[in-house]
């Protein structure tokens, strides 16, 4: 019950200080011995246009994105000219897949693992 309503106080202070931020704002938070600036991301201005090659990314290539987002994750700080995200995408759409994708990875990971016990 006590892990309940943790995840439910923190799940409520996350929101609270989401909804305080505004894309592009800095929200100044003040917790006794901590201090944090908070802030939501900005609109994406090459959300809808082509890449060199004429390609918008949607939500099929979101979904694999997702998949391979731990892979990029690890890779990135590698080769920082690889990226997680694709910018070229179709908004709401490719956010979407990536966050599908993102889920089904994690999901079949923690399957795995609790099989491996």
């Amino acid at each position: 019950m006590k892990k309940k309503m943790f995840l439910f106080a923190a799940m409520f202070l996350m929101l609270v200080m989401v909804a305080g931020c505004a894309p592009g704002e800095v929200t100044q938070v003040q917790i006794p011995s901590v201090s944090m600036e908070l802030s939501v991301p900005g609109p994406n201005p090459l959300a809808n246009t082509t890449d060199a090659n004429g390609r918008v990314a949607g939500v099929l290539v979101g979904i694999w994105h997702g998949i391979i987002s731990p892979v990029t994750m690890v890779l990135s700080f590698v080769n920082p000219e690889l990226q997680m995200y694709e910018v070229y995408n179709d908004g709401s759409q490719y956010n979407f897949g990536f966050l599908l994708g993102a889920a089904i990875i994690f999901v079949l990971l923690g399957v795995l693992g609790a099989r491996r016990r």
